[in-house]
C-alpha cells in the first residue's frame, strides 16, 4: 500500500527456514486481495448507488438493494478465508484457513496438470544454459 511492488516470502515459515505448501496457499490468496485492494475503488454513479439513495432516501434501510448485494464483496473475493456469520461457518464444519489450504494442497497434489513447454521456447533455453556452460568453461580455462 505504501508503494511497494514486490512481495517476498509466500510459503515460507521460521523466518524462511522452511517451506508450507498450505502456507503458500493461505499467503497466495493474501496476495489476491492485497492486488485487488491496490487497483483502487471505483467511484461513479453506480458503485455509489445514487439511484437507489434516490429510491430510497437518507438514512433508510439499504440492505435488500439490490445494488447492496451486488458491490458488497467488491472489496476482494478470498477463496479460503471464510467471511460467514458464525453459526453458518460452525453449521459448514468449522474448517480454519490452515484446513481448507491443506485441502487445497491435496487436490493440487492429485490433479494439477503440468503443462508442456512449447518446443520452441524449450530449445531456446536449452541455448541459454549451453552458452552460459560454454562461457563458464571459457573463464576456467583462462584461471588455469
Amino acid at each position: 500500500m505504501a508503494g511497494a511492488n514486490a512481495i517476498y516470502g509466500a510459503g515460507m515459515v521460521e523466518l524462511g527456514m522452511t517451506f508450507s505448501m498450505e502456507q503458500l496457499v493461505i499467503d497466495n490468496d493474501m496476495i489476491s486481495m492485497f492486488k485487488k485492494a491496490m487497483e483502487g475503488v471505483v467511484i461513479d454513479d453506480k458503485t455509489l448507488a445514487i439511484d437507489s439513495i434516490k429510491e430510497v432516501g437518507a438514512g433508510n434501510d439499504f440492505i435488500g438493494q439490490p445494488t447492496t448485494m451486488e458491490y458488497m464483496g467488491i472489496q476482494s473475493k478470498p477463496h479460503l478465508f471464510n467471511r460467514e456469520m458464525l453459526g453458518d461457518w460452525r453449521n459448514a464444519g468449522s474448517k480454519d484457513v490452515v484446513e481448507i489450504a491443506h485441502e487445497v494442497v491435496k487436490d493440487v497434489i492429485k490433479n494439477h496438470k503440468v503443462l508442456e513447454i512449447p518446443a520452441d521456447r524449450l530449445k531456446a533455453m536449452e541455448d541459454v544454459v549451453k552458452r552460459a556452460d560454454e562461457d563458464y568453461a571459457k573463464t576456467q580455462q583462462e584461471e588455469d
